[in-house]
């Protein structure tokens, strides 16, 4: 690959996320910057291949987490209409679970390995991916909430 290309790439990268940011819904905060949105996704790879340790869906999600599963919760900030969702936040807020939104429906379902989209995804700790969760856990508890 020429030094062209990988320029390119990365303009290409910057162009897509600063044009996801346009289609957010107006609950989408905290919201994961480019690093921290591709760390998750990278998490959310890793966790794909241990499903136990993965849970998708509003449903589900919303059900092991009143059930008293502890991990990191993942919300996609394009999701309309906002109503199916927007009683999540303080959900995992009573529950002490932190919470980040990332631009794309579309990227969350992709980096679970599915063609299709996923609006929310809670991920728990394992032993092989622990270091990446650490770190995205860390810096997910970190970002600043409005009020």
């Amino acid at each position: 690959m020429s030094k062209n290309e990988e320029v390119e790439e990365t303009i290409e990268e910057v162009d897509d996320y600063d044009l996801k940011l346009k289609f957010l819904n107006k609950i989408a905060c905290p919201l994961a910057n480019k690093k921290l949105t591709k760390r998750l996704f990278k998490c959310v790879k890793k966790a794909s291949a241990h499903k136990t340790y993965l849970r998708q869906g509003l449903k589900e999600v919303q059900k092991h987490i009143r059930r008293g599963e502890r991990g990191l919760v993942i919300f996609a900030g394009d999701v309309s209409p906002v109503d199916t969702y927007s009683h999540m936040p303080i959900v995992c807020e009573e529950a002490s679970i932190p919470y980040c939104y990332v631009p794309s429906k579309l990227d969350l379902g992709h980096a679970l390995g599915s063609k299709k989209s996923a609006c929310v995804v809670m991920i728990r700790s394992k032993a092989d991916y622990k270091d990446v969760f650490d770190k995205c856990f860390e810096s997910v508890k970190s970002l600043p909430m409005k009020i």
